[in-house]
C-alpha cells in the first residue's frame, strides 16, 4: 500500500491517555479523526499509513464542553475519535510519531 496524502487529512492525532493505553493491550488504538471521516476511510487510512491489518473501527463524537478560563466562558470543539481494532499479530507504536 502506498502512503496517500489524503490519509493525513482523515487521521488528526493519536490519543494518548490512560484509557487508550489500557486498550492497546487488547490490540486497540485510539485516534482523533476528522469530523467528516467515515469508518471505511479511517480503516483505509490506518492500513495505508501504518501497514497493518484493521479488523474493525468504532467511532464516537465527544461533544464540546463549556469551560471558563480567567472568567471568560468558552466552548470546546466537538472531537471525533476512532477506536481501531487491529488483527492479531499487528501493532502500532503511537509514541514514535509518524
Amino acid at each position: 500500500m502506498s502512503k496517500d496524502v489524503r490519509h493525513y487529512d482523515v487521521i488528526v492525532a493519536p490519543v494518548i491517555t490512560e484509557k487508550a493505553t489500557l486498550a492497546s493491550e487488547n490490540n486497540k488504538v485510539v485516534f482523533k479523526v476528522a469530523k467528516t471521516a467515515t469508518k471505511p476511510q479511517i480503516k483505509a487510512a490506518v492500513e495505508g499509513l501504518f501497514d497493518v491489518k484493521v479488523e474493525s473501527v468504532n467511532t464516537l463524537v465527544r461533544k464540546g464542553k463549556v469551560k471558563a478560563f480567567r472568567g471568560v466562558r468558552g466552548q470546546q470543539s466537538d472531537v471525533k475519535k476512532a477506536v481501531v481494532t487491529l488483527a492479531e499479530g499487528h501493532k502500532i507504536d503511537v509514541t514514535t510519531g509518524l
